[in-house]
């Protein structure tokens, strides 16, 4: 047992506790799935200018023009529920909650919906009635929250044998998935902190219970499982809690939230400093208790920044919630404790690594540990940054463009999106073109085979991403076959590039694609597989290069932030000499991850020598709006689109030049 008085000791039980996997980054995971597909995920797992894995919860847009979403969490408490099955469910139920709270929910609880997943070692002894415990309560505590049930599924044979005889249990876990509609996607709170000295940190207790370890990380580490397990001791507290904090949430009153699980208080404000580059926070934690309590135990909580501290806990108070100030951010790297007169400086990037290492040690076993070690060397030091066009405003206004999609005036060009079987992002793309001022035509590649479409009023062709006849073939090859080797198809191609008045775009294995048609230079350009052999999604920073591309050009010397989502995005291009391509984006850094695939000269997509054929890894389509970003600077502006709508606005402006 450490010492519960010394700052000194409660740090090399902090370094034990980030070393945890439960605690520690999940960065090894969530690379490696696509997290943007559809244009209308407005909050999945990074954030922040490094893009850790620190979000609290899940938010899908439902559609391209209006604001409202649907949010998912989840939640669970297998070590609390070792000590307590009735406090395992509770806590599951309590810790998906605290992570749904920083959507605004149409409805509030009353609008949220639990899926419930048993996980549990049955037909062993003591287990079916610890079972029954644990189904009674989560029942009793949703239905006292107000909160339904209506689904879930029953994993009930967690129970591992080995042929000596051996066996291995589960601990029996609940896990609560959590849904609910949003209000307002453009108001989900981020578990970043932001830049703002004034603010004040606030801490809720909701589990409305005196602070202990039983069943936390530091227990764990520890080896003291012994101690009683936190719970939820009132929850209609713990509803009007959720309730004011909605509604400071709904009222733009929350600058950052982050909620109190796994590693305690002291994780949770490290984590809130993680994802920035710049920045720390100053807390005095003794009004929570003893030492190692206050800074480790995992009773249900959350952290606010709030820019007015009187105002918040004014509404607070009005829903019977108590808040303690704890504290404020600094411009110091460093995260300053101070407790009954002792004080503490812990170095935050240092700590950063810690956490981040459970994910590199990961990664070694899937990526190899050369580039593991380059992701892990790399992650800190490739903030995403934006240096925006100076003509940029943020507002659909400025090119003559209608919020609600499309040319406010005059005729409307016509843009076809080619698809294949499975392309998946045919949809924002429409709606990015749509948005632009275009018409815009489906076209599916048997509508070219069996001349249905010959593309002759067609304007603008884009080849769209996903991965087609599922990519066995290699990067885009199938569907390419299905082109060329068809002399209906490969005729309506021709005669589209052939004529001098049209524009097309290839994005993510449509820019596979036209490598593999050979409209981008008379030498081959091809597609090779990520230098890290496995799938990468993530949002970087790209510059544009003046002059190489129709579409790009009013974007010459920008620097911004877009999705990429793909498994083979290498270029391997020939000479320039001989090529006759022109570079036309960069990733912002020439090396690993923010250099996703490992192209030479950190190419991200090369057009024609003319300008008017553009193919691109990266995902513009999917970063049209603020929300679908994952990280955008604080501006103090309320943007309607990003800078990427210009590219498709320049394309209609080029055609409608030559109409």
């Amino acid at each position: 047992m450490l010492s519960t008085s010394s700052f000194i000791e409660q740090e090399l039980l902090l370094h034990q506790v980030l070393a945890l996997e439960a605690v520690g980054c999940k960065d090894w995971l969530t690379s490696k799935v696509d997290r943007s597909v559809t244009g209308r995920v407005a909050m999945q797992q990074c954030a922040g200018e490094l893009q850790l894995p620190l979000n609290n919860l899940g938010v899908v847009a439902l559609d391209y023009r209006g604001a409202r979403g649907v949010a998912t969490s989840i939640g669970h408490a297998p070590a609390a529920g070792l000590i307590s099955a009735e406090a395992g469910a509770r806590l599951s139920i309590a810790e998906a909650l605290t992570n749904l709270v920083w959507a605004p929910i149409a409805g509030g609880l009353r609008g949220v919906s639990l899926s419930a997943n048993w996980m549990w070692p049955c037909r062993s002894a003591g287990e079916d009635a610890r079972l029954y415990r644990a189904v009674k309560a989560a029942s009793d505590f949703a239905q006292a929250l107000g909160v339904n049930i209506p689904t879930g599924k029953d994993s009930l044979s967690m129970t591992q044998k080995y042929p000596d005889g051996r066996q291995v249990l589960a601990p029996g876990t609940v896990i609560i998935s959590t849904v609910g509609e949003v209000s307002d996607v453009r108001r989900v709170v981020s578990p970043v902190l932001r830049p703002a000295p004034e603010s004040t940190l606030l801490y809720l207790n909701l589990s409305r219970l005196p602070l202990t370890l039983g069943g936390s990380s530091a227990a764990q580490v520890l080896d003291e499982q012994e101690a009683a397990a936190p719970d939820v001791g009132n929850p209609a507290y713990f509803a009007a809690a959720f309730a004011a904090v909605q509604e400071l949430v709904e009222k733009g009153m929350v600058l950052a939230g982050h909620d109190v699980s796994a590693g305690g208080l002291i994780t949770t404000l490290l984590e809130m400093t993680f994802a920035n580059v710049e920045g720390g926070v100053e807390v005095d934690i003794t009004p929570l208790g003893g030492l190692q309590n206050a800074l480790f135990a995992e009773n249900p909580a959350v952290v606010l920044q709030v820019p007015d501290a009187a105002l918040a806990k004014e509404l607070l108070h009005r829903h019977g919630v108590e808040a303690v100030a704890i504290g404020a951010p600094i411009p110091a790297r460093s995260l300053r404790l101070f407790h009954n007169g002792q004080k503490h400086k812990l170095d935050v990037d240092a700590l950063r690594d810690l956490w981040y290492k459970p994910s590199f040690l990961l990664d070694c076993l899937q990526s190899g540990e050369g580039k593991a070690q380059e992701r892990y060397a790399g992650y800190k030091q490739q903030p995403v940054r934006w240096r925006l066009p100076q003509r940029f405003t943020g507002k659909l206004a400025q090119y003559g463009l209608d919020p609600r999609g499309g040319a406010a005036t005059g005729r409307r060009p016509l843009a076809a999106v080619l698809r294949e079987k499975g392309s998946q992002c045919e949809r924002e793309t429409a709606w990015a073109l749509h948005l632009a001022g275009f018409d815009v035509r489906d076209v599916h590649t048997t509508d070219l085979i069996a001349g249905r479409e010959g593309l002759e009023d067609v304007r603008l062709l884009v080849f769209v991403g996903g991965f087609s006849n599922s990519d066995v073939l290699g990067s885009a090859k199938g569907w390419a076959g299905a082109l060329l080797f068809n002399p209906s198809a490969k005729q309506a191609l021709d005669r589209f590039y052939a004529r001098p008045d049209t524009l097309s775009l290839g994005i993510c294995n449509g820019c596979q694609l036209m490598a593999e048609l050979g409209v981008l230079a008379p030498a081959p350009v091809r597609l090779l597989h990520n230098d890290s052999r496995k799938f990468e999604s993530a949002f970087v920073g790209v510059e544009v290069l003046p002059g190489a591309s129709v579409m790009l050009r009013p974007l010459a010397g920008a620097t911004l932030g877009v999705w990429v989502a793909h498994g083979e995005g290498t270029f391997d291009l020939p000479p320039a000499a001989e090529g006759g391509y022109s570079v036309a984006l960069r990733y912002a850094y020439d090396a690993y991850p923010a250099n996703p695939n490992g192209s030479p000269n950190a190419v991200a997509g090369v057009c024609s020598a003319d300008g008017r054929h553009l193919a691109m890894m990266p995902h513009p389509e999917r970063a049209v709006h603020p929300w679908t970003c994952a990280y955008v600077p604080d501006l103090n502006r309320q943007d309607e689109v990003t800078p990427w709508i210009e590219m498709f606005v320049s394309a209609r402006e080029w055609v409608e030049a030559r109409t």
